[in-house]
């Protein structure tokens, strides 16, 4: 601390000294006028953390409960040749809005995992993916396995026989009773 007085005598200092007092610690040196912007941007930078964890948060994928088992094309059409099932797949692209919705309402739905389970092997292609397929003994990308399916619009619903052959497709979101009825049709169809 560091003091300097000055002797005049006047109505405000009757004892005739003005004191002025330097602090030379730290926290004084930086005024006020300093003080409100880092107050000000440690608010903003705390908010914009908050955000950011809850919105990363809704968007990391979670465990959805009674979801279908998931399998690759090549796994499906072997297990249909076996068990003579029908291999539904569903075509989807990421940041599809009822993609997410179809994944993660209709498809765990008790209705609709009946007949899966039941008469199907599920199979999810992303219709936008390079990444490798077989499919029919020839190895193609997930995106020209949804050109030949004719998908042209997300998301897209396939069914196909142990051979590959389409029997039925679907444009668009459907819920629970759509989908479930348009199992249930193509199931008759084939039987």
């Amino acid at each position: 601390m560091f003091e300097k007085g000055f002797g005049s005598k006047s109505p405000l200092f009757p004892e005739g000294k003005l004191s002025i007092t330097f602090y030379l610690d730290n926290e004084n040196l930086i005024s006020n006028n300093m003080k409100r912007p880092l107050i000000i941007t440690g608010i903003i930078v705390l908010f914009l953390a908050i955000f950011l964890f809850f919105a990363f948060d809704q968007i990391s994928p979670k465990e959805i409960e009674n979801a279908p088992d998931w399998m690759t094309i090549e796994k499906a059409t072997e297990d249909a040749s076996a068990d003579d099932k029908l291999i539904l797949v569903d075509v989807y692209e990421v940041g599809c809005k009822f993609c997410r919705a179809m994944e993660r309402e209709v498809y765990p739905s008790p209705s609709v995992r009946a007949v899966l389970d039941r008469d199907y092997h599920p199979v999810k292609i992303n219709g936008n993916s390079e990444n490798l397929i077989r499919f029919r003994g020839e190895e193609i990308t997930e995106k020209d396995f949804a050109s030949m399916m004719g998908v042209t619009a997300f998301p897209f619903t396939v069914v196909l026989d142990a051979e590959g052959n389409v029997i039925d497709r679907r444009r668009g979101y459907m819920d629970v009773t759509g989908l479930t009825r348009f199992l249930r049709s193509a199931a008759e169809t084939r039987g």
